[in-house]
């Protein structure tokens, strides 16, 4: 699914790389646009990935700011509301985002979530561009369902690195990724839900959404995923991290 391949802003993706062999429309990511006739450039340095079962590919990188793009999950802070809006914040350093207040499942003017300034949206990119604020969505675009989007109750949210949450949504995330992509593969998770139930949502936007039902096991899930980013943990490492977690906990 991945490629070494390390592109800076304006080179051309080899005509080789380019998905083939399906009949899908090419699908340009983040960090990439067409170049007519027939050319894809880089609009970012990065390392691109190719997902040939989407015919997609996109330039994976691990800047800091966060630039919203369409359909990506995010976690958003909500800063007040108005008549018609929920009006948010993904990161500091990007524009407020605008969530309608009817954009949930089977939402209406009497059954609409009552968010106060504080709470936390698991949410979607409706729209993105330059020229306006992004919008945001709490229903799937393919199925018009929640699909797990909408408002979160209790938990803690914990910051971690923008490469790191990519990690995490990759559908393969046991693949190892190269190094310029921000390290290997990510099992923690799935090494500590073997003894302990947890919930987590994943926002590409830096930001990880924890609920173990309580304050310890939140914050040990929480610590547990801060430090395998932080120090790039391998495999093994994640396991025994895993491991001391578990006993920590008394699981």
């Amino acid at each position: 699914m991945t490629s070494t391949l390390l592109l800076l802003p304006g080179d051309e993706v080899p005509s080789s790389l380019l998905p083939k062999g399906n009949h899908k429309p090419l699908v340009l990511g983040p960090g990439l646009r067409h170049a007519p006739p027939s050319s894809v450039r880089a609009t970012v340095s990065g390392t691109l990935t190719v997902d040939a079962r989407k015919n997609a590919l996109w330039i994976e990188t691990n800047r800091g700011r966060y630039i919203p793009h369409v359909n990506d999950l995010v976690i958003a802070t909500v800063l007040r509301s108005s008549s018609d809006f929920y009006h948010c914040t993904i990161t500091p350093h990007a524009a407020q985002a605008n969530l309608p207040q009817l954009a949930f499942e089977s939402a209406t003017r009497k059954t609409r979530p009552q968010l106060a300034p504080g709470a936390l949206v698991y949410a979607r990119i409706s729209s993105a561009s330059r020229d306006m604020d992004p919008e945001l969505s709490c229903v799937s675009a393919s199925s018009g369902k929640a699909d797990g989007l909408g408002p979160l109750k209790g938990g803690m949210l914990f910051d971690v690195s923008l490469g790191f949450c990519r990690r995490l949504l990759l559908s393969e995330s046991k693949v190892p990724l190269p190094a310029e992509q921000g390290g290997g593969a990510v099992t923690i998770l799935e090494a500590l839900a073997e003894k302990i139930g947890f919930e987590v949502a994943v926002g590409r936007n830096g930001k990880l959404w924890v609920d173990g039902g309580d304050v310890k096991m939140t914050l040990a899930v929480g610590k547990a995923l801060q430090q395998t980013d932080q120090e790039r943990l391998t495999l093994d490492q994640q396991k025994k991290l895993a491991a001391k977690t578990l006993r920590e906990l008394g699981s």
